[in-house]
């Protein structure tokens, strides 16, 4: 399917390829690597339930380190949409790439009651005056209505983060940061090759690394039994309980 999508790239089409995650990045990875990214062809591949996303059908269908694996492949770029409207937004953008994109889809988490801003790599959705955390697609949604009830000194400053790799960091982030010097990055990605190191990696060769820095990330089977996308955060500490404990005993 991805060298038929090649071809098709190669006469001029703009071909997406879907199918749940892991069939679509880790089976056909040398098709990949070889086809799309050495020939920098803009086809666009789309996988359904990254993450935990699959849950109890188990590691074999989880996607917890895609992205990671793919971005190591040149010119290619992901997406990572957290609500419903960023799709449309997203789609666009994936229309006007000239080079390989994935796309990498997950649940609408989004509290029924907030809406979020216009969609940008980088979004603010909450504003405090304790830790700035960064989160990284569908997950920012039950973390964003954890959070913004906690009392200002201890709530965080709370950025979504949408595409990858970082290219540059906003200047609110920066001013974010330098005012709380406390960054904590939340995944559902393995550590390897996420989001976090990233992030930790662009603000280091910056000379911006803040005083404290955090990460949750997925940590694969920590219990050895399979469960709901909900059971496997829970396990790897990114729920929003988990989320909002730590923001309560590192305040400071």
């Amino acid at each position: 399917m991805v060298t038929v999508a090649a071809g098709l790239a190669r006469s001029g089409l703009r071909p997406w390829v879907y199918s749940i995650a892991p069939f679509v990045y880790a089976r056909p990875f040398e098709q990949i690597r070889n086809d799309l990214c050495l020939h920098r062809l803009p086809t666009v591949l789309v996988g359904n339930g990254g993450g935990y996303g699959y849950g109890v059908m188990g590691a074999t269908h989880h996607a917890i380190e895609d992205y990671g694996t793919l971005l190591g492949l040149p010119h290619l770029k992901a997406f990572v949409p957290a609500f419903d409207e960023d799709v449309p937004e997203i789609a666009n953008r994936l229309f006007q790439a000239d080079h390989p994109c994935y796309l990498r889809l997950g649940l609408s988490e989004r509290p029924a009651d907030l809406e979020a801003p216009a969609y940008t790599a980088w979004r603010r959705l909450l504003t405090g005056d304790g830790w700035v955390i960064v989160v990284i697609g569908p997950l920012a949604g039950g973390i964003w209505d954890a959070v913004r009830h906690l009392q200002v000194p201890k709530r965080p400053t709370l950025s979504l983060l949408s595409e990858l790799p970082v290219a540059e960091f906003p200047h609110a982030f920066l001013q974010d940061l330098a005012r709380s010097e406390r960054l904590l990055v939340l995944e559902e990605h393995v550590e390897q090759g996420g989001a976090s190191q990233m992030i930790a990696t662009g603000l280091l060769k910056q000379g911006l690394a803040p005083e404290r820095f955090a990460l949750k990330t997925a940590q694969g089977y920590v219990s050895g039994r399979y469960g709901s996308q909900t059971f496997h955060r829970r396990e790897s500490e990114l729920d929003p309980a988990a989320v909002v404990a730590f923001l309560e005993q590192e305040a400071c």
